[in-house]
This record gives C-alpha cells, structure tokens and sequence, in this order.
C-alpha cells in the first residue's frame, strides 16, 4: 500500500508542476536541447554555448529559489545524453564512455556553484568539443603524416620519441622530420610537446591530480620544465590556468592549406 501511496503522490506532484509550467515552454526547452546536441556533434562551441546559455535562463525563470540544484543536475543530465550518443555511435568505447561521464560529473560536483554557473557550462562544451575534435581524422595530403598525427593523439600520454615512431613507419628518422614539418609547420618534436599540453588543460580543469602527478603522467621530465612549457604556450602557470575557469585554452592550428 505504501508502494501505492507513494506512487499516487508523485504522479499527483507531475500534474501539478505540468498544470503550473505550459506545456509550450517545455516543447521551447526540448527544441533547444537537440539544437544543443546538434551543435556539439557539429563542433560548433559558440552557437553551443550560446543555446547553453539560452537553456540556463529558461530554468533560472521557471524555478525561482532552487534554480543552482536545477541546472546542476541538467548538467549532469546533458553530460550523460552526450555520452551516450559518442557511445553508440562507437566515438568512446564502453569503458572510455564511463571515464568520460564521471569525468563531467567530478567537474561538476567539485567546481559548480552559484556564482559560477555560466563559467561551468562552458567548460563542459569545451569538454565535449575537445573529446569529439581528437576523434576526427587529420586531413593533410600526405597520408604518412595523417598517420603519424593519429598515433600521436592515440599515444599522447606515453613517452613518444622521433626515432621510435619513424620505425614504426617504415621510414628514416630524417625522412619522417622533414615531411613532417613541410606539411605541418612544426617540427615532429614540438607538435608532441604541443599535443601533450593541450591534452594536459582538461587534466588541469578537470581532475584534481596534482600537477606533479599530471606532469609525470605526460613524461615531462620534471615539474619545473613542465611549468615553463606549459606557459610558453598557454601564457599561464599550470595552477594559475586550474583557478582561471574562464581561460581560454591553448589551441594549436596548422598552418598550410590542408588542416586537422
């Protein structure tokens, strides 16, 4: 009976909230949500935020006194829906998939509050945008360095060396150095160190590994050169990029007629 009662109660309480809120601004929310997926499956950060953003002030409006619980549980609610489809649309693996989620979710748990919400949201489409973006294939027109820029960012957290990837490519040292560079305007060496450091933001924003840790884990040889390499590029100190949600992130861009 109690089973009966409770059951009774809560579909009273979804009559009640679907008699108080229009069905018409529910069908406005649920357009813009797959607007919002849209422009995340279509790499489209800006537009994405912006929709974000346009979601966020619809629930502020409609739950006045409880609107931080709100929307850090749509948060989490958007965080699982992208999941799911870079699930089953084989981006993520299974396991991969999970990592991800949890990720989001520590993100939104340890860093969401009050004063901070749209600096949150962004984040996330960051996220979200990072993990698709590393999944599109490179499209130079010299197919070894496609490959190579793969195995780079399939391998980035191991100890990668010129000499062993060359070998793995069939193809000499020198070789490997020069087209690469002809094709890419970097050297092999520093787009390893480029790659490593853009992977190393989401660490810092999105984990609470110590930098020490994350410094390790990417093979810079100490922490200290770690920091002086990672402000080359960012322009910040690893902690101070942590604290600052709203930086930018580092991005790099090749420079020739073909991009990534």
């Amino acid at each position: 009976m109690t089973g009966q009662k409770t059951e009774g109660s809560n579909l009273e309480l979804i009559n009640a909230i679907e008699e108080e809120r229009s069905t018409k601004k529910a069908k406005s929310i649920f357009n813009l949500e797959k607007e919002l997926l849209t422009q995340i499956f279509n790499l489209e950060k800006d537009n994405a935020r912006s929709t974000l953003k346009e979601i966020q002030d619809d629930l502020y409006k409609n739950t006045p006194g409880f609107t931080f619980i709100v929307v850090k549980y749509y948060f989490i609610i958007i965080s699982s829906l992208v999941t799911r489809r870079l699930q089953t649309e084989c981006i993520l693996t299974d396991e991969n998939a999970f990592t991800f989620s949890i990720a989001c979710i520590e993100m939104i748990e340890n860093n969401l509050h009050e004063d901070n919400m749209k600096e949150i949201g962004d984040e996330l489409i960051e996220f979200y945008c990072y993990i698709l973006k590393e999944r599109v294939k490179p499209s130079l027109s010299h197919e070894t360095v496609n490959e190579v820029i793969q195995y780079i960012n399939k391998n980035v957290e191991k100890q990668l060396i010129v000499e062993d990837i060359a070998k793995r490519f069939n193809v000499s040292t020198s070789h490997l150095s020069r087209i690469f560079r002809e094709y890419t305007s970097v050297t092999l060496v520093e787009y390893i160190t480029i790659r490593k450091i853009e992977e190393v933001q989401y660490y810092l924003r999105f984990s609470d590994q110590k930098i020490a840790e994350i410094a390790e884990r990417f093979h810079f040889c100490n922490q200290s050169y770690f920091t002086r390499v990672f402000k080359k590029y960012t322009g910040l100190t690893p902690r101070r990029f942590r604290k600052d949600l709203d930086g930018n992130y580092f991005r790099f861009t090749i420079n020739k007629g073909d991009s990534l």
